[in-house]
């Protein structure tokens, strides 16, 4: 008999039909999060399909230790990025992981397309498709405070798009309960291609979920580990945006579209100035004491327009949540230095539903680009860009989002796609098509970037690698192996749906007494196998769209730009990519041998 918790929610938007199956062996195998969205993208993406048809997936999968410890929060989504063309992965905390848990539901997956704006509307026992027309251009704030029912049962979750995912903006987003995101490669464009504009959770008025035994010991521990200890400090005090003065005293802070590894102002956007200047409140998601989403307040509207729909673009109260990598992308990299005004510009991306790293990335390019006379004011729409300019740069944002001409168009297609067509590729700053955050640490954030399944600083670390290996001699070939080690390790903690920042408190022997006490028993050696078919997974999917990270290339600009470890020579990251390369075509050929001799055993038996 199988379990409550390995149930799958298909839904079909074309033919408007639901269907609920129990998938105990694919749990099984992968536990969840990604491991799971992976398997699914595989089989419910048709090979070479366009991210905007029908047949494109929407994969979202929780973990089996949601709601059980702390940090084990977050919700995985598995999609074809129109961004990239191949694979989508973004995370969100907020209450939907949970809100999901405790509908018994482990993972979602939504393939068709509505004519009309809709609604998925999943509650205890039922799950319906309605219509959402009142709600269609809608910022996701409104469309939370539309949605959620104030009467204090059960707990709720909303994911929504904005006007840059209706319009397909490439790297459109999708809000989780205000102030959470699927924030990278697309999910927000492609639910709007289904002309899906929220989905809204809501578990049972009445319900929880039992901590086994076995797991009270380790719930106590791990809660001491993230509260007391100083593994999680970083997070509960200035949050992420600690990073600028160390990043910035290490020369890894990008500024002005990666031309300076420093920038001049950084004091000014600190995460001390912001805590003094802008900070209102700290929040948590669902089943986390550490309260690392940092709120700050916007009391006046930015941008030219006098039209906007909102007072406050992010709530009633005008509060927005800021991190380090919005703050580098509106702020250092566009040469924006007051506070407010960057909160500004992340409350414009947070209410239009844009993705902040990308919307910075493509200002800072288009900025450059009108430096140089390679776009003229006819198709920018009588806009100047300016380095910390924020009235035109919230025009153009406003711009982006609307799809306002040819030129915005090639912009919501994302910097790789606008280089291509206006020129400018020397300065247009992206790896894999998807748009750097802001750490400019050396080769493995570079190579780590590149080579990452998602394109991501979080797919591997990179940066932290750079800093290990600062001062020490570590050569290209140990810091592809750290690289590839700790994305198989990141693989699985993913798949347990575990937040990043709390990477370190789950180290692996904690991860698998966990998994233990839960009935779920694996060793060390048997998670990292797992952590290294997923990647083989995400890889597969990735070849199969076209991908290949040998013909891939690094920006002109970031081996012009020092890094603490020099100016980087391209010859070195050739060489590490070529390494990656080898390890992984090494890696497949032996799971690919594994699992023949398996298939052969079970036939045997048969």
């Amino acid at each position: 008999m199988s379990s409550p918790l390995e149930k799958i929610l298909y839904v079909d938007l074309t033919e408007r039909t639901t269907q609920v199956i129990a998938r105990p062996e694919l749990f099984a195998r992968y536990l969840g999060g990604t491991g799971v969205a992976s398997k699914l993208l595989l089989e419910e993406c048709p090979k070479r399909i366009h991210p905007f048809s029908p047949q494109a997936p929407i994969i979202l999968a929780t973990g089996p230790l949601v709601g059980m410890l702390p940090c084990m929060s977050k919700t995985v989504a598995m999609f074809k990025s129109p961004l990239t063309g191949n694979l989508g992965e973004s995370h969100a905390g907020g209450n939907l992981s949970t809100a999901l848990r405790l509908l018994d539901y482990r993972a979602i997956a939504i393939t068709g397309a509505s004519e009309t704006a809709i609604c998925l509307e999943v509650t205890n026992g039922d799950c319906r498709i309605e219509d959402a027309s009142s709600l269609w251009g809608l910022s996701p704030i409104q469309v939370a405070e539309e949605t959620v029912h104030l009467d204090g049962k059960g707990m709720q979750s909303v994911m929504s798009i904005g006007r840059a995912g209706e319009n397909l903006v490439h790297y459109g987003s999708a809000i989780v309960d205000r102030y959470h995101h699927f924030g990278r490669l697309g999910l927000g464009a492609v639910m709007g291609s289904k002309k899906l504009k929220a989905l809204y959770v809501r578990s049972r008025d009445e319900t929880h979920i039992a901590k086994p035994t076995k797991l009270t010991s380790i719930y106590e521990e791990t809660s001491r580990r993230v509260e007391e200890s100083d593994i999680m400090k970083k997070y509960r005090c200035l949050g992420t945006l600690a990073n600028v003065l160390e990043l910035n005293e290490l020369r890894s802070l990008p500024s002005k579209n990666f031309s300076k590894s420093t920038y001049d102002d950084a004091e000014r956007i600190s995460g001390e100035r912001f805590a003094e200047e802008i900070l209102e409140r700290k929040i948590s998601c669902a089943s986390c004491p550490v309260a690392c989403i940092h709120l700050g307040g916007l009391r006046r509207t930015h941008g030219k327009k006098q039209d906007r729909r909102e007072e406050h673009p992010s709530d009633e109260r005008g509060l927005v949540p800021y991190n380090y990598e919005p703050v580098f992308a509106l702020g250092a990299n566009l040469n924006v230095s007051d506070p407010r005004e960057v909160l500004g510009l992340i409350s414009l991306c947070e209410n239009l539903g844009l993705d902040s790293i990308m919307t910075g990335a493509a200002l800072a390019w288009a900025t450059e680009a009108y430096e140089k006379g390679l776009i003229t004011v006819d198709e920018s729409e009588g806009v100047r860009p300016t380095w910390g300019d924020v009235e035109t740069y919230s025009d153009m944002i406003e711009k982006i989002a609307d799809v306002r001409n040819p030129f915005y168009r090639a912009l919501g297609r994302g910097v790789a796609s606008a280089a291509e067509e206006y020129g400018g590729k020397e300065f247009a700053v992206s790896l894999g098509k998807n748009s750097p955050a802001g750490y400019f640490t050396g080769y493995g954030v570079l190579v780590g970037t590149l080579v990452g399944a998602r394109h991501s600083h979080l797919s591997n670390a990179g940066y932290e690698i750079d800093q290990i290996a600062m001062g020490k001699k570590v050569g290209p070939e140990q810091m592809v192996k750290a690289l590839v080690e700790e994305e198989d390790w990141l693989n699985v903690l993913n798949s347990l749906v575990a937040c990043y920042f709390s990477r370190e408190v789950y180290e692996k022997e904690l991860v698998v007494r966990a998994l233990s006490a839960i009935g779920i028993n694996r060793t060390k050696q048997q998670l990292m196998k797992l952590g290294k078919e997923i990647s083989h997974n995400l890889y597969d999917f990735k070849i199969r769209e076209g991908f290949d990270v040998t013909k891939e290339q690094i920006p002109k600009r970031m081996l012009e730009t020092e890094s603490p470890a020099g100016y980087l020579n391209p010859r070195t990251m050739h060489r590490m990519i070529s390494c990656y390369v080898r390890i992984r075509e090494g890696e497949a050929s032996g799971l690919r041998r594994k699992e023949k001799a398996l298939i052969k055993r079970r036939e045997a038996l048969l």
